[in-house]
């Protein structure tokens, strides 16, 4: 139902940087299958960044596929990150969750409980789940 907490839909095992890691590990993370587009920035247990492809596509345009590339091993996350991300508490509904998405800002959502990170919730995510619902 849409009034479940959003835990029954986010994504929990989240991958997650720190703003000091190099771009070559962002590379490596989005050349996985089944990624999510946005990668949370972590510091001391707590979210401090967002890092979205098209963030990391703008800083490494021209850069090639090289591991070898400077700019992946000079730039860092805290260097192409968004600070002070939007995000969710844990006691927010997917109804909730669905009308920030809807509004089209953002198209993932970091969700917090006590202040840490506990999952990630994407467009994608809730339309599978509307899309189960309707089944």
């Amino acid at each position: 139902m849409k009034t479940d907490f959003i835990s029954t839909v986010m994504t929990k095992n989240v991958v997650s940087v720190t703003p000091e890691q190099s771009l070559l590990d962002v590379k490596h993370i989005y050349e996985k299958k089944k990624f999510h587009h946005h990668i949370p920035v972590v510091e001391n247990e707590k979210l401090v960044g967002m890092v979205s492809l098209i963030d990391f596509m703008y800083n490494i345009s021209g850069s090639g596929i090289s591991d070898d590339n400077k700019i992946y091993k000079e730039l860092k996350v805290k260097d192409i990150m968004t600070q002070k991300p939007f995000f969710l508490t844990a006691s927010s509904t997917i109804e909730d969750v669905s009308k920030v998405l809807a509004e089209g800002y953002y198209h993932a959502i970091p969700i917090l409980d006590n202040d840490k990170l506990a999952g990630i919730v994407s467009t994608a995510d809730i339309i599978k789940f509307f899309l189960n619902e309707v089944k």
